[in-house]
């Protein structure tokens, strides 16, 4: 039984955007997350909030996602010492995972009343994404691989699942595996 993707509802404010996370962050959600957040950064937008208080847990495909932007937007503003990513409210074992991977640096963490239940904030139309699975498997290699790339902890964890979804990309590529 394969469990449902995360929702996510946006709201955008004057100068940020906010993206409301509910249910498990996975794998499958990333490719939509990664896409969201592309999009809108792309429109202008420079100071991300995600509203974790619904979200009950974040997996490493997720979480190497989310750190490859936040790595990204630190970087993309210069003279920025803050990090652009605004995490309100996530939970013990959600924080602990940021920790354990080494990426929590990347976030500014807020816990309190939600920034997107603001009167300054309006909602946004937001049609899931339906990846394809050599999508899903070059987001969830690259989001391994964004993981041991800032914390080298991190290669003992996760050189075989980086090694198989690359394996794995390959077979698609050369047509000997399932597309």
């Amino acid at each position: 039984m394969s469990t449902p993707s995360a929702r996510m509802l946006i709201y955008k404010g004057k100068e940020f955007a906010c993206i409301k996370i509910i249910g498990r962050a996975t794998f499958a959600s990333s490719v939509d997350l990664k896409t969201l957040i592309s999009e809108m950064h792309q429109k202008g937008f420079a100071w991300f909030v995600l509203e974790l208080t619904e979200c009950t847990l974040m997996d490493s495909t997720f979480l190497g996602v989310l750190a490859g932007f936040g790595l990204k937007m630190a970087g993309s503003k210069p003279g920025a010492v803050a990090p652009m990513i605004e995490l309100m409210n996530p939970n013990a074992r959600i924080t602990g995972l940021l920790e354990s991977l080494g990426v929590l640096h990347l976030f500014k963490i807020k816990q309190g009343t939600p920034t997107c239940v603001s009167l300054e904030c309006e909602g946004v139309a937001h049609s899931p994404t339906e990846p394809s699975r050599e999508e899903v498997t070059r987001a969830c290699l690259e989001a391994h691989e964004t993981l041991m790339e800032l914390n080298p902890a991190n290669v003992a964890k996760f050189k075989d699942v980086a090694r198989f979804m690359a394996e794995d990309l390959q077979r698609m590529k050369d047509g000997t595996g399932p597309a």
